[in-house]
């Protein structure tokens, strides 16, 4: 592929996965990963993968019990809307085969899905040439993630109906007597919609503390800045409030966002996990205070990306500032 009228390495053998990646490198993967299909594809969510590369290398490098897959899988082609004659093709065919004492992952914000598919690649769960389905007709490997693309087991609608979708599972398994724990991966902009907080209480009223929620708190949405649009804070003394566990930690500590999502509550815990929205890319600082979705203003600005992509895979490891 020519861009701006040269060559560019879209991956390359030091992106690939190793059979058991340290969630370090995951991180790193998943930021080069993205950048590149953003250059590949002239737009992307950029930012997102900036904040939450530890939040999910975490999850998928250290955290989740999951049952291991046989190697990295080619997706599924989408066939019909699931329904009493068509098959349902669950995007949970990532995590493994299900079991009682297995771990669930829920994600909520579905615009991070192309985040979500580096992350599997990256833990050898995805086949990396499955991004070239993305955002096709009759592909599962959607833009905005649904209940069959790969990764989500769910389609969580609107913002904020994830937590809901969890504590009906969580609650669900509980009954069967199932010990696995169910995740939630949030992002913050949702703690401004009612759905988000009706949840919390029902977790917290039904006491079900196998759920665990890690919140990518990057403090950036759509429209700008956070405090911009609606302020959240004091995000902890509100969950709190609602009856919940919760605690911050550095988004980009790894070892730190671990035992935190580790850490035993008695109560539904959520992780706030504080970000910075323009991580291992700061060319992306030019952009504030709008961060949302990158699509490159000219062949000027897309150049200064290129060349700091072929930056990242000469040095073989991210710029952090």
């Amino acid at each position: 592929m020519q861009l701006v009228g040269r060559p560019i390495t879209l991956y390359s053998e030091a992106m690939a996965p190793s059979p058991s990646p340290d969630p370090a490198d995951i991180a790193s993967g998943i930021r080069r990963r993205v950048l590149a299909h953003v250059l590949a594809n002239n737009g992307g969510y950029l930012s997102q993968a900036c904040s939450s590369a530890e939040l999910l290398a975490a999850l998928y490098g250290q955290v989740l019990r999951l049952a291991p897959t046989d190697g990295a899988l080619h997706p599924p082609a989408f066939e019909a809307v699931p329904g009493p004659d068509s098959p349902r093709v669950s995007g949970g065919i990532f995590h493994g085969e299900p079991g009682p004492e297995l771990d669930r992952l829920i994600v909520s914000p579905a615009h991070y899905a192309l985040v979500v598919y580096a992350a599997l690649i990256e833990a050898g769960r995805l086949d990396e040439a499955a991004l070239d389905q993305f955002n096709k007709d009759g592909s599962t490997v959607e833009m905005i993630g649904a209940e069959h693309s790969p990764g989500f087991e769910t389609t969580t609608g609107s913002l904020a109906q994830a937590l809901s979708t969890a504590g009906g599972i969580a609650l669900g398994r509980r009954l069967k007597g199932e010990s696995g724990r169910t995740f939630v991966f949030m992002s913050d902009g949702e703690f401004q919609e009612g759905q988000t907080w009706e949840a919390v209480q029902a977790l917290a009223y039904y006491g079900l503390d196998s759920v665990r929620v890690v919140v990518d708190v990057n403090r950036a949405q759509c429209d700008g800045p956070m405090d911009s649009v609606m302020t959240i804070e004091p995000l902890t003394t509100k969950l709190k409030a609602f009856g919940a566990s919760a605690e911050s930690v550095d988004g980009h500590d790894i070892a730190s966002l671990s035992r935190a999502l580790e850490r035993p509550t008695g109560k539904p815990h959520f992780v706030l996990a504080y970000t910075d929205p323009v991580r291992g890319v700061p060319l992306m600082n030019k952009r504030r205070p709008v961060l949302h979705y990158l699509r490159f203003t000219g062949p000027e600005e897309r150049k200064e990306y290129e060349d700091f992509y072929a930056q990242m895979l000469l040095n073989g490891s991210e710029v952090v500032r």
